[in-house]
């Protein structure tokens, strides 16, 4: 397997505002990044992804969290499709509605 994350989807190039809510649904502001690539950036329902402890979910509002992330696919369910990004490590943080992914760190 390759060390540089994959994703089996088009990243999303709109430019998200903050966690609001699509087609009555609550939405948080997802960006999973490395210093060379944006996989992801837009609204999403939830993220999905591995660490340590194993599996789990963000769902908006979410208490503020910080975590290293282990080799999965970072799962992320946007209103318009759900993309996968296999990855190899990162750090996810999460505050405020806002989520940020950094890979390859």
């Amino acid at each position: 397997m390759s060390d540089e994350p994959h994703t089996e989807q088009h990243n999303s190039t709109s430019t998200p505002n903050k966690g609001e809510q699509v087609e009555g649904k609550a939405t948080v502001l997802v960006k999973v990044y490395a210093p060379s690539h944006v996989y992801f950036e837009g609204e999403a329902y939830s993220i999905s992804a591995v660490n340590q402890t194993g599996n789990f979910d963000i769902l908006p509002q979410h208490h503020n969290f910080i975590t290293l992330l282990v080799p999965c696919d970072v799962i992320v369910r946007a209103p318009t499709h759900e993309e996968k990004i296999r990855i190899q490590n990162g750090i996810m943080h999460v505050k405020a509605d806002k989520i940020i992914v950094f890979l390859d760190v």
